[in-house]
C-alpha cells in the first residue's frame, strides 16, 4: 500500500512532494511565456506583426496539446519521473534556441521545442499528485498547483520583460530563461525518489465496488486502454479546458496591446496587467483550495466564479471605463478563475477512472492547448484589424461557454455516482 494512501501520513511528506511538483509546474507555465512577454522587442527585431506572433503561440500549443494527449499514455506506461526530467532539459533547449534565432524560423524552432516540453506536464503532475499524496490533502495539492502555474506565468512576465528592459537585450532574458530550467532540473535530480510515482500506488477500489464518481463498467479491470475515450464526461472536461483557455489566451498575449490601444496607457504599465492577473488567479486558488473541500457539487463554484469574471471582462472590453479602471478590472478578472481551479481539477478527477490518470489528464488538458493554438491567431487578427475591445470580449463569451460545460460535467458524475451507489445497494 501506497504510504500516500494511509491514515495519519506526515505533513512533511505531503509538502515536499507537492512542492516539487509545484515548482515544476511554475517552470511549465512559465515557459508558456518565453516569447510573449517579447514581443514588442521581436516586433522591433525582426519586423513581425501581431498576427505572426499570434502564430508563434500556436505552434507552441499545437505542439504541446498533439504531445499532451500522447504523454499521457506515455507517463501510464514508464512512469512520471523520467518524462518530467526530459520535458525540463527541452525547455532549457527551447530557450537556447530561442537565444540563438535569427529570424522567424528560429523563433519557430524555439516554439516547438518549448512545446515538446510542456506537453507530458499535466499527466505527469496528476499522476505524482494522485499516487503519491494522502487523499486529504490533494485539494490543497490541487491548489497549490494551480497556484504555482499562475506563478510561474507571472515571474515570465516579470522575468522576460525585466532582463529585457534593462539588459537592451532580448536574448540574455532568453539565456537567463535556459539556466533556470537547468536548474530545476538539477533540483528534481537531488529529490527523484520523493517525485518516484513507482514506489506506491493508490490501491484500486474493493472488487464491486465502483470508481468515485463512474460506473462498473468504466472501473473494469482489463477495459482497453481507449476505453476512458468513451466517457462523456471526459470529453465535457476538455470543451470546458477549450473555452476557459480561449479566455485566458486572450489576457496572457494580447490583454497589454489591447489596453494600450484602447486608452493609450504606456508600456511600462500595461506590460504589468498579465503578472497582476495572475498573480490574483493564484490568490484565488488559494481560497479556492478550501472551497473544493466543502462542496459537493464542484460545477455551482466554477459557475459562480467564472460567471462573475465575465462578467468584468465584458466591462472592460465595452470601452466604457477609464484606462487604469480597466487595467484593474482586467487584473481582478483572474480571481474568479482562480478561485474556480481546485474545483475543476476535483471534477476532473472524479470523472477519471482507476488506473487512467495519465490517460484521462493528457486528454482533458489537451483542450488547454487547442484553446490557446486557436485563440492566439484570431486575437492577433483582431488587434491587426484595430479591434482591441473585441479580445476581452470573446474573452468573457468563452468563459460563459465554459461555464455550460462545467455544468454538463457535473451533471455527469453525479449521475454515474448515483447509479454505482444503487448497483452497490443492489
Amino acid at each position: 500500500m501506497d504510504v500516500a494512501a494511509t491514515a495519519g501520513v506526515p505533513w512533511r511528506h505531503d509538502a515536499r512532494i507537492i512542492g516539487l511538483v509545484g515548482l515544476a509546474h511554475g517552470t511549465s507555465h512559465f515557459f508558456h511565456l518565453l516569447l510573449p512577454p517579447l514581443f514588442p522587442w521581436l516586433i522591433q527585431e525582426f519586423g513581425l506583426n501581431f498576427s505572426q506572433l499570434g502564430l508563434l503561440v500556436s505552434v507552441f500549443f499545437v505542439v504541446s496539446g498533439v504531445g499532451q494527449a500522447l504523454a499521457g499514455f506515455l507517463v501510464d506506461r514508464v512512469g512520471a519521473r523520467p518524462v518530467l526530467l526530459v520535458a525540463l532539459a527541452l525547455f532549457a533547449a527551447a530557450a537556447a534556441a530561442a537565444a540563438l534565432a535569427t529570424g522567424y524560423s528560429g523563433l519557430i524552432l524555439a516554439a516547438m521545442l518549448a512545446g515538446l516540453g510542456n506537453a507530458p506536464f499535466h499527466p505527469v503532475d496528476f499522476t505524482i499528485l494522485n499516487r503519491r499524496v494522502s487523499a486529504a490533502r490533494l485539494g490543497h495539492a490541487f491548489s497549490v498547483h494551480g497556484i504555482t502555474g499562475n506563478l510561474g506565468w507571472a515571474a515570465a512576465s516579470l522575468f522576460m520583460a525585466g532582463i529585457a528592459t534593462a539588459t537592451g537585450s532580448w536574448r540574455l532574458a532568453c539565456v537567463g530563461a535556459a539556466v533556470g530550467a537547468l536548474a530545476v532540473l538539477v533540483a528534481m535530480v537531488w529529490h527523484r525518489e520523493a517525485i518516484d510515482d513507482r514506489r506506491g500506488k493508490v490501491p484500486e477500489p474493493a472488487q464491486g465496488r465502483p470508481a468515485a464518481g463512474l460506473p462498473d463498467s468504466a472501473a473494469t479491470a482489463g477495459e482497453h486502454m481507449l476505453a476512458f475515450l468513451s466517457l462523456p464526461s471526459v470529453w465535457l472536461c476538455f470543451s470546458f479546458f477549450f473555452w476557459t483557455t480561449v479566455a485566458l489566451s486572450a489576457v496572457q498575449s494580447f490583454a497589454s496591446p489591447a489596453l494600450q490601444a484602447m486608452h493609450g496607457l504606456p508600456l511600462s504599465v500595461t506590460s504589468l496587467v498579465v503578472t497582476a492577473y495572475m498573480l490574483c488567479g493564484a490568490a484565488g486558488m488559494v481560497l479556492g483550495g478550501f472551497l473544493v473541500r466543502q462542496a459537493e457539487r464542484l460545477e455551482r463554484i466554477i459557475a459562480a466564479c467564472l460567471l462573475g469574471s465575465a462578467a468584468m471582462l465584458a466591462l472592460v472590453g465595452s470601452g466604457w471605463l477609464p484606462g487604469m479602471a480597466a487595467w484593474a478590472l482586467t487584473a481582478l478578472a483572474g480571481l474568479g478563475v482562480g478561485l474556480a481551479g481546485p474545483s475543476r481539477d476535483m471534477l476532473i478527477k472524479r470523472a477519471a477512472p482507476p488506473g487512467a490518470t495519465g490517460r484521462v489528464y493528457g486528454t482533458v488538458y489537451s483542450g488547454l492547448d487547442l484553446g490557446f493554438a486557436l485563440a492566439a491567431p484570431v486575437m492577433g487578427r483582431l488587434m491587426d484589424m484595430g479591434l482591441p475591445h473585441a479580445v476581452f470580449l470573446l474573452s468573457a463569451t468563452a468563459l460563459v461557454a465554459g461555464v455550460g460545460s462545467a455544468g454538463l460535467v457535473g451533471r455527469h458524475v453525479a449521475a454515474a455516482r448515483r447509479s454505482g451507489a444503487a448497483k452497490v445497494v443492489a
